[in-house]
């Protein structure tokens, strides 16, 4: 009699567990891969997983959404109707006739101005990256904006501290925006001189009361620097020693990140008064003349600064790549430390590289997240079951996110190639119209080939049958890694 009593509420138990999953899994609108995984997740952990779901899995407010979406930034949406009514007009932006798909899609989805007067330097070395940055600190006159996902209390991060700190010390108007996931915690201390010399710093939709305001799973990605509204830094290097290869787990750190004057400056001056004014509860920006000085030429450089995140149900960075496989007629190359692409997105570089154009990827040659690299795992190998070229990077750890295609149309910035960027974080790439740039970025792929092995097939099929399984299993949790 006790062992049925027992039995019935096991099952009563299990019952309830489904049921509840489905229901917690189904109110909000989500991918069908992402309910899949969510339900595995709920219905094997019946406890754990609902815990996970609630700190992880849950979607931002409608409040918060609104809250991002009424920022308007100063002209941006005028420019924006105005430049789209022009695409319109025959014989406007000619020189742009292969890139108008592009900058159509843009502007009308997130807004991102088209640009032309642009000058862009590449880094793929940490040390210059910050070498130029720090110098770039030590001459601005008027303000710096700093928005990073991790800033690290360490040598680096306490050299651009200082130099913030410095420039706060002198009247400079100096904020800093910093995720407070990515960054760890580690903030209080770093931060602490900064903030007494007059500087501002802010934890991105973070307050500090309330774990419960924000969803842990959507973190601020982004990467932007802004200097006296001229000077410009975007890409994917974090703020810290392990990003100078002075972290023995991943050694030398290759990445990818631009230093930009121009017009463009002033589209990721606008993503920053968005960031800030839906964060802190004090002061608000607002969009003066100082932040956006008038434009001056500085190059030839066209490009579009596009952001994406949960706040906006257009997934603008994606639909970006989306757009450049599609229209791919030679080459696609990618750079990714994390190859995790939706449905749509894989199949359309299968049947591009089927199509004859020469697909290649590289990825890392060791984790930094498990799951995700045996994820990365299986879908490199599913790209090279179409003909799809596969290297990882054996030099170091690969963090840079750069897509190429046809040596004229380039991609760089802070998304992933992975449904944690284009659904959860909030994000913001460069897509570049310039051939030079292009090649440029093509040349460091082929540079780091020098340092990168060619997986096979074979490789694959003599790997012990424990790891196909952990890749396996992991594609099966991609949606929510």
């Amino acid at each position: 009699m006790a062992e049925n009593i027992i039995l019935r509420t096991v099952e009563l138990i299990i019952v309830l567990n489904i049921i509840a999953a489905v229901i917690t899994v189904f109110r909000e609108k989500r991918d069908i891969s992402s309910i899949w995984a969510w339900l595995l997740v709920l219905i094997l952990f019946p406890v754990f997983g609902f815990i996970l779901y609630f700190l992880l899995g849950r979607k931002l407010s409608n409040k918060r959404i609104f809250d991002l979406r009424t920022q308007e930034a100063m002209g941006i949406d005028r420019i924006a109707a105005n430049q789209s009514a022009l695409l319109r007009q025959a014989g406007r932006f000619d020189d742009f006739s292969e890139e108008q798909a592009f900058i159509r899609l843009f502007l009308k989805n997130d807004e991102a101005i088209f640009t032309q007067q642009n000058a862009v330097k590449i880094f793929d070395d940490g040390y210059e990256k910050f070498e130029a940055l720090l110098d770039d600190i030590k001459h601005a006159e008027h303000h710096i904006n700093v928005e990073y996902f991790t800033i690290y209390d360490d040598e680096i991060g306490n050299r651009i501290i200082d130099a913030l700190t410095e420039k706060a010390a002198e009247g400079l108007r100096v904020r800093v925006i910093y995720d407070m996931w990515g960054s760890h915690g580690r903030h209080k201390r770093l931060f602490k001189r900064l903030k007494e010399a007059g500087g501002q710093v802010e934890a991105f939709l973070m307050p500090w009361w309330s774990l419960f305001t924000f969803r842990l799973n959507n973190r601020m990605h982004r990467k932007l620097v802004i200097i006296d509204g001229n000077i410009g830094y975007v890409g994917g290097f974090n703020i810290g020693d392990q990003y100078v290869g002075k972290f023995l787990k991943f050694g030398y750190w290759r990445d990818t990140h631009l230093r930009i004057v121009g017009d463009a400056v002033l589209a990721m001056q606008s993503r920053f008064f968005l960031d800030w004014n839906a964060t802190t509860r004090k002061e608000k920006l607002d969009f003066a003349e100082d932040y956006f000085p008038s434009p001056q030429e500085h190059g030839d450089v066209a490009m579009q600064i596009v952001s994406s995140g949960p706040d906006s149900d257009v997934k603008q960075v994606y639909q970006g790549y989306l757009q450049m496989f599609a229209r791919a007629k030679q080459t696609i190359t990618i750079q990714t430390p994390y190859f995790i692409p939706k449905q749509a997105m894989l199949e359309l570089l299968q049947l591009a590289s089927m199509a004859g154009v020469r697909v290649r990827l590289m990825i890392p040659d060791r984790p930094d997240h498990v799951f995700v690299y045996r994820a990365t795992q299986y879908f490199a190998r599913e790209l090279m079951a179409a003909g799809g070229e596969v290297y990882t990077y054996n030099g170091g750890f690969l963090h840079s996110k750069v897509v190429v295609v046809d040596g004229k149309l380039s991609s760089v910035g802070t998304a992933n190639m992975d449904i944690r960027s284009f659904d959860l974080n909030f994000e913001v790439n460069a897509f570049i119209y310039d051939p030079k740039i292009a090649q440029e970025l093509e040349k460091q792929f082929e540079q780091d080939l020098a340092q990168a092995t060619k997986l096979t097939e074979e490789a694959f099929l003599n790997q012990s049958h424990w790891l196909s399984f952990k890749q396996m299993f992991s594609r099966l949790l991609a949606p929510i890694l």
